[in-house]
C-alpha cells in the first residue's frame, strides 16, 4: 500500500525537498524583487500561491495610508467623467492620470477599499474594479484602454498593461513588466514579458519570464472540474520518491528565472520549470519538475501517441442521444 501524502500546509521548510522551495526558482540576490517577503516566509511555492491574497491585502493597507499623506485624495469620484458605482478613494500621485470608463466601488456600510497610483502613473480608459480589494501601480505605469483591474491587485513601476489584460484579483506583478492576457492570484516578477493573449492562474512566474502567444497555465484538473466545490480534492505532487499534498486543488505553473514557453503551449496543474528552463512552441507540458538549463522540444510525429479509453465511472447519458 503507497504511502500517505504528506501534507504541505503546515510543514516545516527544513524538511520541504529543495524542488519545492522558492531558493530552486528565483535568485534574489542578482535580481531583488519588492514583494520576496511573501516567498521567504512561505515553506514552499506551493505555499507562496495560497498566501498572495494576504500579502496582497496587507501590502495595499500600509500602501494607501504612506502614500495618502502626500497625495491627492477622491472619494466616490474620478478626476475626468467614468460611469462610477459604489464607495472608493482615488490616491493620486503627483503628475498621475486616473481616466477609467468604469469604476465598480463597494455598496452602501461596507468597507471602502482605493485605487493608488504612484507619481506618473496613467490609466487611460478601462474598467476598474473596487469591490473586493484596493489596487495600486507604480510610478510612470501605463493603464490602457480596455484593461480590466480589479482588486486586490499589485502593479509595480514602469509596467505596461496592455489592451485586453484582465488582472482578476490577487496578483502581484513587478517593474518594467508587459501584460496582456488574463492572471488570477499570480506573482509575475520584474520584467515578465507576457504581451499576448494567455492565460496564469495561481502561479508564480520569475524574472524576466516570457509567455508566447496563447500559451495556458493550466491551474486545475480537468476531473476535478467533474467534482463539486467541497468535493474537490488538492492537487498531489510527487517530489523525491514522495508524494505531497498542497493547500488546495489549484496550482498552475512555478517558473524560475529567465524561463521561456513557446507560443500555444499548454502547462499541466502542477508544473514546475526551474531556471533557464525553455519550452518549444505547440507542447504539452506535463506536470512535473524540469531544468535548469533545459530545452523541451515538441515532438509528436517521432514520439506522439493518442490513447483513447473509456471514461470510468461516467454516468450513463439520459435525455439525448448517445
Amino acid at each position: 500500500m503507497s504511502a500517505e501524502p504528506i501534507q504541505l500546509e503546515g510543514l516545516p521548510s527544513a524538511e520541504v525537498p529543495a524542488a519545492l522551495r522558492w531558493e530552486s526558482y528565483f535568485d534574489f540576490v542578482a535580481h531583488p524583487f519588492a514583494h520576496q517577503a511573501l516567498l521567504e516566509n512561505s515553506n514552499s511555492v506551493c505555499g507562496a500561491v495560497y498566501g498572495i491574497r494576504g500579502y496582497a491585502e496587507q501590502w495595499l493597507l500600509a500602501r494607501a495610508e504612506i502614500q495618502r499623506h502626500d497625495a491627492r485624495v477622491l472619494t466616490d469620484s474620478t478626476p475626468s467623467d467614468a460611469h462610477v458605482h459604489g464607495h472608493f478613494e482615488v490616491i493620486l500621485g503627483e503628475g498621475a492620470v486616473f481616466e477609467p470608463s468604469v469604476v465598480v466601488g463597494v455598496e452602501k456600510g461596507a468597507k471602502r477599499f482605493a485605487v493608488v497610483l504612484g507619481p506618473g502613473a496613467r490609466v487611460l480608459g478601462g474598467y476598474i474594479y473596487l469591490d473586493s480589494g484596493s489596487i495600486a501601480l507604480g510610478c510612470g505605469t501605463l493603464v490602457e484602454p480596455g484593461v480590466g483591474l480589479r482588486g486586490p491587485t499589485i502593479v509595480g513601476r514602469h509596467t505596461e498593461l496592455r489592451q485586453g489584460a484582465y488582472l482578476r484579483g490577487s496578483c502581484v506583478v513587478g517593474d518594467v513588466c508587459t501584460l496582456r492576457g488574463e492572471y488570477k492570484n499570480a506573482v509575475l516578477m520584474d520584467k515578465a514579458s507576457f504581451p499576448h493573449p494567455c492565460y496564469v492562474g495561481d502561479s508564480l512566474c520569475g524574472y524576466m519570464t516570457h509567455f508566447g502567444n496563447q500559451v495556458t497555465a493550466a491551474n486545475f484538473g480537468i476531473f476535478e472540474g467533474m467534482r463539486g466545490g467541497s468535493e474537490r480534492r488538492p492537487l498531489l505532487v510527487r517530489c523525491g520518491g514522495a508524494c505531497y499534498e498542497v493547500d488546495g486543488p489549484k496550482m498552475g505553473v512555478c517558473m524560475g528565472d529567465f524561463c521561456q514557453v513557446g507560443c500555444n503551449s499548454v502547462a499541466d496543474p502542477g508544473t514546475f520549470l526551474k531556471p533557464y528552463t525553455i519550452v518549444y512552441a505547440l507542447t504539452r507540458i506535463s506536470k512535473g519538475f524540469y531544468g535548469p538549463h533545459e530545452v523541451l522540444k515538441n515532438k509528436p510525429m517521432e514520439r506522439g501517441v493518442i490513447e483513447r479509453v473509456p471514461l470510468r465511472g461516467a454516468r450513463p447519458v439520459t435525455g439525448v442521444e448517445q
